[in-house]
């Protein structure tokens, strides 16, 4: 038995068993003493209490102790008042009680009231080390309702059989809606043990939707499984969804709030009605269960109200679990979704980075959930001209990825028409502008690179400015020239920067993730630290330098927060390929300024 939730299948199974053994006990004949010492003994050998203890009125304002079974007590009473404590008030009140005693060995105790014909004769008292989950309590509160049929049929001689075959149905039925996890399938078991028990021509259960403020239906007796909506406040079921109350009326058509339009459309005449709400152990109301036209009685008796009230909280467990159930499926569904997603995120990202002559380049891309919105590509525009790309999207998720995707293809379908990278960086802003209405935005590195002399010239849109670290001396500066991020506004202008790249300078291009990830006292790795990571290691190869920053930034994080999408590229400059640079100058057609090709 766990302290909450629900109680694994095999003791749910013991849990049934035991509660068919002591009903046989508590109904076979035997003196009145038998019956009240076997109350208090079975409570703690077939239901897991501690300690049991079966607490009678004495027709005053006392209850007097009959009998107990378990651990020792830690008090002595013999006799207590019903004012001024749990077990009075449950008594008073007929109602379940819980209460905690932190100085008591036993500290959780479990007050259950034995009531059966609108009398309660007393209380059953359990005690337990450990919390008891909500099954427990209610097998708990189940055997006291047995009990109180058999101690009423001893103390005043009547016929109880009525009302023991109930809890035998009742028991049957809690048996049933264990029996399956399907949701429809249950709602059509509830629905059939509901009719068939109460004598009820037709029925529907509603389960509450809380999104939208209504009631809704698949499962309705004489509607061909047509799915029923209903806003809370409206008919006889919003209503009891609305307010709780329980309605038990022998003719519908005398309540003003009862819909008639059902009736209207279907040509059903609505008689006796008996709707009531179905609540959970907290006492939330997660469904409603209707019954319309009793065919024996003419009306629901007050006896088919009581089962029903004591079946929806069965209902309502059955229901939760089989809730659980389907959330746990779908949450499946949604992983093996994301998966494919993640792959094909994956697929439009670039396996590898490309060889280039004179350079050396390595990136990684860790996302810290299946999809994400960090974005890195390399674009070949000519045989000496290598477009650099590195974006973050605000936000993460499956959102942000979309974005990722649009900004993937929207910059590839721009560089084929485009040659300025100012008016490819506008361009850019204005069709993810309308794309997204503002209602995402995304920050973007581009960088073109002159392989031939080694030049960059670029425009960071809101970016985390890349580095460019010097290989003679380790010193480095920002490359922050450029305007603000993608999207957000539909006017923006942008700025080209340039920068020279010698031979050993290497260039770090990252997101966020790199340069916010922080320790244990709210301290972000930052820029600083990134440079001289790559400054330490800058003899090394780029993925070399990608691998140690990488392993700084995870122990700097430790204990800290280290929760967003990082990409981290580090492109550095060689000998090895290097044009020859003196021939290089005398090339007449070379420019000063390397420029986006034109595609015809």
């Amino acid at each position: 038995m766990t302290a909450t939730g629900t109680v694994p299948s095999g003791q749910q199974d013991d849990l049934l068993q035991a509660f068919a053994t002591a009903i046989t006990h508590i109904t076979a004949p035997r003196s009145q003493n038998d019956l009240i010492s076997q109350i208090s003994t079975l409570m703690v050998a077939n239901f897991g209490a501690a300690r049991s203890e079966l607490w009678l009125h004495d027709g005053s304002d006392n209850l007097n102790l009959a009998s107990a079974a378990g651990a020792a007590a830690e008090h002595n009473m013999l006799r207590m008042s019903v004012e001024g404590n749990p077990i009075g008030q449950a008594f008073t009140e007929r109602k379940q009680i819980s209460a905690q005693e932190p100085t008591s060995t036993l500290a959780y105790v479990s007050v259950h009231p034995l009531v059966n014909c609108n009398q309660c004769l007393g209380v059953v008292v359990n005690a337990a080390q450990n919390p008891p989950s909500d099954e427990q309590r209610g097998w708990w509160q189940t055997f006291a309702d047995a009990s109180a049929i058999a101690l009423h049929q001893m103390f005043a001689s009547e016929d109880s059989q009525k009302t023991i075959t109930q809890l035998s149905l009742l028991f049957e039925a809690t048996r049933l809606l264990n029996s399956t996890l399907d949701l429809a399938e249950l709602l059509e078991l509830i629905m059939k043990i509901a009719r068939t028990e109460v004598k009820a021509d037709r029925g529907s259960v509603f389960l509450v939707d809380k999104a939208h403020k209504e009631l809704w239906s698949i499962v309705a007796s004489g509607l061909e499984h047509q799915e029923l909506r209903v806003p809370f406040g409206r008919g006889v079921a919003g209503r009891v969804a609305e307010t709780g109350e329980v309605i038990n009326v022998a003719d519908a058509y005398t309540l003003p709030f009862f819909d008639r339009s059902f009736d209207q459309k279907t040509g059903y005449t609505t008689k006796s009605l008996l709707c009531l709400p179905i609540r959970h152990h907290n006492n939330e109301i997660v469904g409603v269960l209707q019954l319309l036209n009793q065919s024996t009685h003419g009306r629901f008796t007050p006896e088919d109200q009581e089962f029903l009230t004591k079946l929806t909280g069965h209902m309502a467990m059955a229901l939760e679990n089989a809730r659980l159930h389907r959330e746990a499926l779908e949450k499946q569904r949604m992983e093996r979704d994301l998966a494919v997603a993640r792959n094909i995120q994956r697929s439009l990202l670039p396996e590898a980075p490309p060889v280039v002559p004179g350079y050396d380049i390595a990136v990684i891309n860790h996302m810290c959930y299946e999809v994400g919105g960090d974005y890195y590509d390399f674009l070949n525009l000519g045989p000496q001209t290598l477009l650099i790309v590195v974006a973050d999207v605000e936000g993460k998720g499956v959102s942000s990825a979309l974005v990722m995707s649009n900004l993937q293809a929207t910059l590839r379908a721009l560089v084929m028409h485009l040659h300025s990278l100012e008016v490819l960086t506008i361009s850019l802003n204005e069709m993810i502008f309308n794309d997204t209405k503002s209602e995402k935005f995304l920050s973007i590195f581009l960088g073109l690179v002159d392989i031939r002399r080694g030049g960059l010239h670029y425009i960071n849109a809101g970016h985390v400015p890349p580095i460019l670290v010097k290989g003679a001396t380790g010193e480095f500066k920002t490359l922050e020239d450029g305007g603000t991020v993608i999207g957000l506004f539909p006017d923006a202008e942008y700025n080209r920067g340039s920068a020279k790249l010698e031979p050993g300078d290497i260039l770090v291009c990252c997101t966020d993730g790199i340069e916010e990830a922080s320790n244990t006292e709210d301290e972000e790795y930052g820029t600083e630290r990134l440079a001289e990571a790559v400054a330490r290691h800058r003899s090394k190869h780029a993925k070399e330098i990608v691998e140690a920053v990488l392993e700084e930034v995870t122990a700097f994080s430790v204990g800290g927060k280290n929760i967003d999408d990082k990409v981290l590229m580090v492109m550095k400059v060689t000998t090895d390929g290097k044009f020859d640079q003196a021939n290089a100058a005398g090339e007449k057609q070379l420019v000063k300024e390397p420029v986006l090709p034109r595609h015809r």
